[in-house]
Formats: structure tokens, sequence, C-alpha cells
């Protein structure tokens, strides 16, 4: 549905509700337009911000295969020219620090990924302002057009 259409749509849907006759140069329906933008260039930013984290992930998932296929060579070889006990040990140690290397990891993830996480709040939160903008100016209008 195109922006003609949509604004047409508003049109019939304010007459029949509220029986207001409202023209195509009304505020109320700039503030409309102005909302479905804002709506518009939010979803788009945050689809950006999905596909970055997205290609983020699937590297780290990548590298984090590559970590691992490393490490259990390392161990198999340790294992194979090591004892019982220094195999155990080994392999004790390596645990802690795989588990250290994926901890720091996930928290230089989500270091990355915590300020469009708020750059993706801040914009939810100007949309909601933005429709309580419209919601005021349209009961402005609807106050106006009864006095």
């Amino acid at each position: 549905m195109n922006e003609r259409d949509q604004l047409e749509e508003i049109i019939r849907e304010i007459a029949t509700r509220h029986g207001i006759a409202v023209s195509r140069d009304d505020p109320i329906l700039v503030l409309q337009t102005i909302n479905n933008r804002l709506l518009l260039d939010s979803a788009k930013a945050q689809q950006v911000m999905l596909d970055h984290f997205k290609e983020e992930l699937e590297a780290l998932a990548a590298r984090w295969g590559d970590d691992a296929k490393g490490t259990a060579e390392r161990i198999l070889n340790a294992s194979l020219t090591a004892s019982k006990e220094v195999m155990g040990h080994m392999l004790d140690e390596a645990a802690k620090a795989a588990a250290v290397k994926v901890g720091a990891e996930i928290d230089g993830v989500l270091a990355r990924v915590a300020p469009p996480i708020r750059v993706a709040r801040r914009i939810a939160i100007l949309n909601v302002f933005a429709a309580c903008i419209t919601m005021a100016a349209a009961g402005v209008a609807l106050w106006a057009a009864q006095h």
C-alpha cells in the first residue's frame, strides 16, 4: 500500500469513527506521516544492527571452531606422549584456559552489543514520544473540532 492509499485510508477511518472530515493538508496527517517515517527509519536501523550482530556472531562461531580444533589437536598429542597423570593435569588446565577465553570473548561481544542496544532503546523512546505527540495533537484537534 503506497503513502497516498494510507492517507486516504486514515482520512476514511477518522471520518467513520469520529464523524470528522479531515482534508489531506490537515496537520494531524502531517504527524501521521512523521510517525510513519520514524517507524520506518527505526526498523531499518534495527535491521542493520541485527545484521551486524549476526555477522559478528558467525565470525565468533567460526573463530571458536578453529580455536577448539587447535586445542583438541594439542590435547590429543599431549595424551599420546604423556602419562595418565600428566594427561589429567593438562586436560584440567586446558578446560580452565578455554573457559577464561570463552568468557573473555563473550564479554567482548556483550560490550560491542551494548551500545547498539542503547541506541535502539533511545529510538524506541523517541517513537513512543512521537506517538504521544500524535495522540496529544489528535486530542487537541478533536477538542477544537467539538468547541
